[in-house]
């Protein structure tokens, strides 16, 4: 199963590819789409749709899983942050792909992170999970994380239907 991972942002919207192979995972793509803060919102959102339609185009994921929404003390940022989110979940929908959502705290713990983690400590986990020397930015490697997060969610869940499936024998 191979899956794109989006930390949505307005300015800086990172992605990472990561794909189940048997019981190992491997990094196939990372990094952003950074249209900056300098120009027009709308003119942002068009970077962020040419930018993930593109990965979405070469990397042909299987899933999308998306971080998502948390509570913003400021409501325009949060408002913004939304825009970019949506823009991403319109990618997805064009391309047929399925969506997961999951909420920050989760996607750490998914990678042996607390809940509390900071940026840098998900960086350096994300690096040895995935055996990754180098993550240019923390918003590759938090997008990196939210696809392990569905991977590893998404094995569980095999495990236990199979399970039930076998228990009903």
């Amino acid at each position: 199963m191979r899956v794109l991972g989006i930390d949505p942002g307005s300015r800086v919207l990172g992605y990472g590819v990561v794909e189940q192979q048997g019981n190992s995972l491997r990094a196939l793509d990372h990094g952003t789409v950074a249209p900056g803060g300098n120009m027009a919102l709308e003119k942002r959102l068009h970077l962020i749709f040419q930018g993930v339609t593109a990965v979405i185009e070469s990397a042909r994921p299987e899933a999308v899983a998306i971080e998502g929404l948390f509570s913003h003390r400021n409501a325009r940022s949060a408002l913004v942050l939304g825009h970019a989110r949506g823009v991403a979940l319109l990618c997805a929908a064009r391309a047929g792909l399925e969506v997961f959502e999951y909420a920050p705290a989760e996607v750490k713990k998914a990678i042996g992170a607390g809940g509390a983690a900071e940026k840098e400590q998900v960086s350096k986990l994300v690096r040895g999970f995935l055996g990754i020397a180098h993550i240019e930015k923390a918003d590759a490697s938090d997008a990196l994380a939210i696809a392990v997060c569905h991977l590893n969610r998404h094995r569980f869940n095999a495990r236990l239907r199979a399970a039930v499936v076998g228990a009903g024998r």
